[in-house]
């Protein structure tokens, strides 16, 4: 399937599907798929978590703006991941005009346990309490994630399901010059 969109971004918090579910929504859409956190890797010449290590969260955002700047969807769009954060950020998740935000959602013990036994490797949670640190921070960021134009529960679903009912949400939003898309709650 062609389709002539804008950027749809997939938001939302860590392991809530992005990276997952963004190259079935793409091959579906017939557009590319970009992974906003590769992508800041590539740039860096380096692993996010070394980012967060060497350089602190503040390094990490700049080099997470700059990429966001720089990304253009092109004439097809484009699905792009985008890191947990970025919601949150008023100046990177307005950056691209017409855009459909579609927040993935999962509740916190459904990310706790998507993030495995061991999640040092996510530089924004405490080890000794990932379940407190997810809570936190999705209180934090609650409010922005509740601005996309489509929100879709991830939990307990199959990536396939998700990524064909996400682009019938994206479709639909699409023909509706404005409209909110179809919200599943």
């Amino acid at each position: 399937m062609t389709a002539r969109l804008p950027i749809v971004a997939l938001v939302g918090f860590m392991a809530t599907g992005k990276s997952t579910l963004g190259p079935h929504i793409a091959a579906r859409l017939g557009v590319r798929f970009v992974d906003l956190d590769d992508e800041i890797a590539l740039e860096a010449d380096r692993p996010i978590e070394e980012i967060f290590r060497v350089e602190g969260e503040a390094a990490f955002r700049s080099i997470e703006a700059r990429v966001t700047r720089a990304l253009e969807p092109g004439p097809a769009g484009a699905v792009v991941a985008t890191g947990g954060g970025w919601m949150a950020r008023p100046e990177l998740s307005g950056r691209w005009p017409g855009a459909i935000r579609v927040w993935l959602r999962a509740r916190p013990e459904t990310i706790v346990r998507r993030l495995g036994p061991d999640p040092t490797g996510r530089p924004m949670l405490n080890p000794a309490d990932p379940e407190g640190s997810v809570r936190r921070l999705l209180a934090e960021r609650i409010r922005a994630y509740g601005e996309a134009e489509i929100v879709v529960d991830t939990d307990e679903r199959r990536p396939e399901q998700l990524a064909e009912e996400i682009v019938e949400a994206v479709l639909l939003y699409g023909g509706k010059s404005g409209a909110r898309g179809t919200r599943r709650r």
